[in-house]
């Protein structure tokens, strides 16, 4: 099959491939690789570095708007900055201030409407003259609200009409063309998050309404998942009287899988727990199982945690006493459940 060019573009487009992408490279050098690499991050870090010292009364004001905003916190940004404009809008309404990425071209195609003059606007350009956003200025002038800008040109055509400008300018990119942004975006990113961080606190955002914004994820069930959701109940709770044997304890233990048994009265309230810790210990000891009673060898004085309580505080407890199981008991001590490590490991807990 033929894949020859026919025409001058396809000619001179895949010339541009081949410039851009050649079909053999020297062999990279592990050490220049990773000096490359070092120099990056020492680049970026300095960027970052540079902005607490630009920290000031325009900072402070541009978190009273976001404090006093009625709507939403509008977040925009053309190209790279785009991608950080939206990072920052996300971080933003997961943390307590409500916010949407805005996308600078479409904007004026309609979704312009998108924005009240309840709202606040953030806008990123690190020149300050990109084309889409200088194009929203009359309009968001017009509307009347309130313009937050990150730039690296306080005196751009943006920063001359902004509310407040922050202050976002880099030395250098750490692009050795210094032409791609690398260090302007991760400057821009960070004075996002810290705004972000910043309004967190001033709302006095708490761990429970971040577990609220975040139901889905990883965060949401560490933070929200509680112990009556994970924990065995029923026949799946190994128990024994103090009466029963050293055998009969081991046959329940054996039976329920989870590495102990709980040792309970007549009412079913906990007096004790038996684990294989304590097996190890009776063994040492040549104790007889057939004979010896449960209320010989069990822990007088265990652990247990309520079903109201968090997983992440089961996971705490086990950690901090190195045991792997807990008992789970009512208010009166009545067992009601149990679980183990693998059971929060299950619930993605740990």
């Amino acid at each position: 099959m033929d894949f020859a060019p026919r025409t001058a573009f396809e000619s001179g487009f895949r010339a541009s491939i081949v410039r851009m992408h050649p079909p053999t490279a020297p062999p990279a050098d592990a050490r220049e690789l990773l000096a490359s690499a070092r120099r990056t991050l020492q680049i970026e870090a300095r960027a970052v570095a540079a902005l607490e010292s630009r920290l000031d009364a325009g900072f402070s004001e541009a978190c009273r708007l976001c404090l006093a905003c009625l709507g939403r916190v509008v977040v925009t940004g053309m190209g790279k900055s785009g991608h950080i404009a939206r990072k920052i809008a996300s971080t933003l309404a997961s943390t307590g201030t409500p916010a949407f990425f805005l996308h600078p071209a479409e904007a004026g195609h309609g979704d312009l409407g998108m924005i009240t003059q309840a709202d606040v606007v953030i806008a990123l350009t690190s020149s300050g003259e990109t084309p889409e956003i200088v194009l929203l200025l009359p309009h968001l002038k017009r509307l009347g609200v309130p313009l937050i800008a990150f730039t690296g040109q306080p005196e751009s055509t943006l920063g001359a009409i902004a509310t407040v400008v922050l202050n976002v300018a880099v030395t250098d990119e750490a692009c050795p063309l210094n032409l791609a942004p690398t260090a302007s975006t991760t400057a821009a990113l960070a004075m996002g998050d810290a705004l972000a961080v910043a309004l967190l606190e001033a709302r006095g955002f708490t761990k429970q309404a971040f577990a609220d914004a975040h139901p889905g994820g990883n965060l949401g069930r560490r933070v929200l998942l509680l112990v009556e959701q994970v924990m065995r109940t029923g026949e799946a709770v190994p128990r024994v009287s103090p009466a029963a044997t050293l055998g009969e304890g081991l046959l329940e233990m054996s039976k329920k899988g989870l590495g102990m048994t709980v040792v309970v009265d007549a009412e079913d309230r906990m007096v004790g727990v038996f684990t294989d810790g304590d097996l190890r210990r009776a063994l040492d000891n040549q104790i007889d199982i057939h004979q010896t009673r449960m209320s010989t060898v069990m822990s007088t004085r265990p652990k247990s945690i309520t079903a109201q309580s968090l997983a992440t505080q089961a996971v705490h407890l086990m950690q901090t006493h190195r045991i792997t199981a807990l008992p789970v008991t009512d208010p009166r001590g009545a067992l009601i459940g149990a679980l183990n490590v693998h059971d929060l490991l299950r619930a993605g807990v740990v």
